[in-house]
C-alpha cells in the first residue's frame, strides 16, 4: 500500500521519539494504532457492501436470463389447459412445388401433435 524503505521508517521513528518523547510514544502508537484499526474496519465494511451489491446485481441479471428463457419455452410448448394460450405456429415452410402428397404433408405439418399429457395442474400426477 504505502512504498516505505526500512532507512524511511527508521527516520520516523527517529523523530517520532524527539518530538514526542520517550515517555508518550507507547501511548501515541496505541492512538495510531487504534485509527488504522478503525479504518481498517470501515474498509472492510465498505467492500463487503459493495460485494453485496455485485452480487444483487449479477443475481438480478440471471433471474432475467432465466425469466425470458422461460417465457420463451412456455410459448413454444403452452400448456393443453391453457385455453388462452395462443397455438404455436410451426416453423416449417411449405414448398413451391406442390403435388397432392406435399399438401397432406403441408396439412398434417400445421396441425401440432401432442406427444406427451400433461397433468392437472392441481391434480395428483400419474
Amino acid at each position: 500500500m504505502f512504498d516505505v524503505a526500512p532507512t524511511e521508517l527508521l527516520l520516523v521513528i527517529v523523530v517520532a521519539l524527539v518530538v514526542i518523547g520517550p515517555k508518550d510514544l507507547p501511548k501515541a502508537m496505541r492512538f495510531v494504532g487504534k485509527w488504522m484499526g478503525k479504518a481498517r474496519g470501515m474498509a472492510r465494511h465498505f467492500r463487503s457492501g459493495l460485494d453485496t451489491m455485485m452480487r444483487e446485481a449479477e443475481l438480478e441479471e440471471l433471474e432475467k436470463q432465466w425469466r425470458e428463457q422461460n417465457d420463451a419455452i412456455m410459448r413454444e410448448f403452452p400448456r393443453i389447459d391453457d385455453l388462452n394460450a395462443p397455438t404455436p405456429k410451426p416453423a416449417l415452410a411449405a414448398p413451391e412445388e406442390s403435388s397432392e402428397q406435399d399438401a397432406d404433408d403441408a396439412a398434417s405439418a400445421t396441425a401440432p401433435s401432442e406427444t406427451h399429457a400433461v397433468p392437472p395442474r392441481d391434480g395428483p400426477l400419474p
